[in-house]
């Protein structure tokens, strides 16, 4: 854990070198004052890298505004939190930010906002300018020269977004947790009303920082500092804007399973014989708080929320209307992956050319890592699904994630890269089912989130459905250890810092796996617990396969049987060695013999043997009897059926069998 009194000294040093000011006692009415305010802050995920926090505006009063025809005093501003800032670094040759501050909140001109309509009371009939950017990196980028509107906000203001009046700043990584923006031109509002300086974009390692392990949760705190050619002075704590509060986002759980080798399972899938039919396994995600999970864009909410009950249309990660409808009206909470979006055209610095200052790559994505799958094992998942909260209304539209991110084998690609329709009724359900290919004993698919209620905790639990076909002895291959399954948000990362390449958003807690499911050895299990051939007596024992029926629509199974004594021998010798039958013993066939005389399928004599016997059958079902006679079984009898080691009474093998009658 970071030394949280040692991070925000090391800040608030750099903050007062920067000009961090205070108001003296005798401050006078016309001093040019800003009240830093960071809202409420931001839920964000401990797995996180690249969190996105909340907004920080300065509301700025007083001062002296710039005469017309005067160059607004430039100042440089720079926000540093404690820990590593990870927004994308868009221009890697002059480290141009994601990062934006902005001035009087500029809204965009009709026809190019998003959502269409205002939301709430909006100041969009004032404010509606248009969007001009410019890097600030120097004390040339951003001038601006006082129009003839001293102090107005809005479009006769000198931030109206006309040529040569920026109201969109981008700002610069200046070390692994600070953004500066060099040449601001502030002009103060003097006695016209609240000039507003707005800093979002900003994105923090909330990994690098955990959670707490009291109740009061780890924050993220953020320092703003301002110095320049205005005399500017900055109202904040003395430990920071607390931006962000940080939470576990991502609890992981699943179903198990516990299946027989020698009983086709889920064959159906497969269009293979009847053998058994089992549910699938749940692989479950639940978001740690309510907003833990979110889509790529607005777009989707939006869509969402305005599509008829029953139906929701998802459309491919990358496509055109989740790239052209921006996310750029200021201070509004899109509850997405991506950010404040203003779209191309407004002049910012990107050196892609493709202008994706604030859109993240994807929505949320929960990646289901299945390991150790054996040889002639087959798994199935559903190309989407729907979340499930007990907190949904009624009437309320579900989340959904839908399966991006996968391997088919060839038969069973069936998802699309867009326009799949999602029926749905508020109670939960999931799409068609595509066969997952399996590489190493390994199958990975990624779910990512295509709506989400931000109001409500949902899980996403995947049904993954196993399936294989018995066609002999070692086919499926069963599992020496369980087979496991790990689920993490995706992708994880382990860059944490800014970075100009890798994805937004990324993720830096690999949480462990935890066992799924087993494929046992078919075997019954039965314990003769007395024996004997001494003293003038002895044992007759008959094991019968009891495979042949097909009361429990199982195929017949084969296989030897294997005896081991526990015991002695006439005069305290060694007990017999092990034996196994030279031969399976058929279904519907069993195995009989005497201690003193051996019996059929290769078992020998063991004369002069007492003790007890346990015999591993390679099969599902076996029953066995045995009598302990006088020597020719002329005078005296006695006999016992043996005991089942095996599920559901006795639990000494852990198979699955049968008991009937003991």
């Amino acid at each position: 854990m970071v030394d949280f009194r040692k991070w925000l000294f090391a800040l608030a040093i750099v903050g007062l070198l920067l000009g961090i000011g205070s108001v003296p006692a005798n401050a006078q009415t016309s001093s040019f004052i800003c009240q830093a305010t960071a809202g409420v802050p931001e839920f964000l995920r401990s797995e996180g890298i690249t969190e996105l926090l909340g907004d920080l505006t300065l509301n700025c009063t007083g001062g002296t505004s710039t005469p017309f025809g005067s160059p607004v005093p430039l100042n440089n501003i720079q926000v540093s939190i404690n820990t590593n800032i990870t927004s994308r670094i868009e221009d890697a040759t002059t480290g141009a930010s994601e990062a934006l501050l902005m001035i009087d909140e500029p809204f965009p001109t009709t026809g190019t906002q998003f959502p269409p309509s205002p939301v709430g009371p909006s100041p969009k009939a004032t404010n509606a300018v248009g969007q001009l950017a410019c890097l600030a990196v120097n004390s040339t980028n951003c001038a601006i020269t006082s129009n003839n509107s001293i102090g107005a906000v809005g479009p006769t203001g000198n931030y109206n977004g006309s040529a040569g009046h920026f109201n969109v700043f981008q700002g610069f990584q200046n070390g692994t947790n600070a953004i500066a923006w060099n040449g601001v031109p502030v002009d103060a509002p003097g006695t016209s009303g609240t000039r507003i300086l707005r800093i979002t974009n900003i994105r923090a390692n909330a990994f690098a920082l955990g959670v707490s392990s009291t109740l009061v949760p780890t924050s993220v705190n953020m320092i703003v500092a301002v110095s320049g050619s205005s005399l500017i002075s900055v109202f904040q704590p003395g430990n920071g804007n607390v931006v962000g509060e940080i939470e576990q986002g991502l609890i992981g759980s699943s179903t198990t399973g516990s299946y027989q080798q020698c009983n086709s399972l889920n064959a159906y899938l497969l269009h293979g014989p009847p053998g058994v039919t089992a549910v699938p396994l749940l692989l479950k995600a639940t978001e740690g708080f309510a907003s833990a999970f979110k889509a790529q864009s607005y777009y989707q909410t939006w869509t969402a929320s305005t599509m008829p009950t029953g139906t929701l249309t998802y459309t491919a990660p990358g496509s055109s209307s989740l790239t052209t409808d921006f996310q750029n009206i200021p201070g509004f909470n899109y509850n997405s992956e991506s950010g404040f979006y203003p779209g191309p055209g407004i002049g910012l610095d990107v050196a892609t050319g493709t202008d994706p200052v604030g859109l993240a790559d994807h929505g949320t994505q929960i990646q289901f890592n299945i390991a150790g799958v054996g040889a002639g094992v087959s798994l199935f998942a559903p190309s989407y699904v729907y979340l499930t909260s007990f907190q949904y209304g009624a009437g309320v539209t579900e989340g959904v994630a839908v399966l991006t991110s996968a391997s088919f084998v060839s038969s069973g690609a069936i998802i699309t890269t867009g326009g799949v329709p999602l029926q749905h009724g508020n109670t939960g359900g999931a799409g068609p089912l595509a066969e997952l290919a399996i590489s190493g004993g390994t199958a990975a698919l990624t779910y990512e989130i295509w709506y989400a209620d931000p109001s409500v905790i949902e899980t996403l639990a995947v049904p993954v459905t196993v399936a294989y076909i018995t066609t002999g002895p070692t086919s499926p291959a069963p599992t020496v250890s369980p087979v496991t399954s790990a689920i993490n948000y995706a992708p994880l990362s382990s860059v944490g810092t800014a970075d100009s390449t890798d994805p937004i958003p990324r993720f830096g807690q690999p949480y462990a796996p935890s066992s799924l499911f087993t494929i046992n050895l078919c075997s019954c299990n039965l314990l003769f617990p007395f024996v004997t051939n001494i003293a003038g007596f002895d044992t007759g024992v008959a094991i019968a396969n009891t495979t042949a029926d097909t009361l429990n629509g199982l195929a017949p199974q084969s296989g030897p049987v294997t005896l081991t004594y526990y015991g002695t021998t006439t005069g305290g010798g060694a007990a017999p060695s092990t034996q196994t039958t030279t031969s399976a013993v058929p279904a519907g066939s069993e195995l009989v013999f005497t201690l003193s005389s051996g019996g059929n399928y290769g078992i020998l004599a063991t004369p002069g043997f007492e003790g007890y016997i346990i015999a591993r059958a390679s099969f599902q079902y076996c029953h066995g009897f045995a009598a302990i006679t006088d020597q020719g079984a002329q005078r005296l009898g006695e006999g016992y059926l043996a005991l089942s080691l095996d599920l559901p009474t006795l639990n000494r093998t852990g198979q699955n069998g049968e008991n009937e009658g003991h």
